[in-house]
């Protein structure tokens, strides 16, 4: 479950699980946390989005699940087949499907969000709407 999770801190024990061999499904990744101010973050990803040449990519989505999938992506070493391998592993969803509804959750305690200490982050979720992520389609 990734609600009130640390996106990079959740990234890399999961990139660890995974290379170990496990199948992981991410759930909520909507309310998964990027620690920073929201304007910095906005700023970075439409930099992002704006830096490429059309048909030749790199192309990024800007669903919450798709995008917290390329950031565990670069986590791993996806570009030789023990990386694509453990990749293939890994499933993230927005919400939480029928199928898991009845599964236990488990929450990686490391990425915790310590709300008390860290004064500006950020929800996936509110990075997507502003660069024009449409829920209902």
């Amino acid at each position: 479950d990734g609600k009130d999770l640390v996106l990079g801190r959740l990234g890399s024990d999961i990139a660890k699980r995974l290379l170990l061999g496990e199948n992981i499904k991410i759930v909520n990744c909507e309310d998964i946390v990027i620690l920073g101010k929201k304007k910095f973050l906005v700023e970075r990803y439409k930099h992002k989005l704006a830096n490429k040449v059309v048909k030749q990519g790199p192309y990024y989505s800007r669903s919450p699940a798709d995008m917290v999938k390329r950031a565990f992506r670069n986590m791993l070493p996806y570009k030789n087949q023990r990386g694509i391998d453990a990749f293939k592993r890994l499933k993230c969803y927005n919400s939480v499907p029928s199928v898991l509804l009845n599964v236990e959750k488990e929450v990686v305690p490391t990425a915790v969000l310590d709300s008390d200490s860290v004064f500006y982050y950020t929800r996936v979720e509110d990075i997507c709407k502003v660069l024009g992520y449409n829920k209902n389609k």
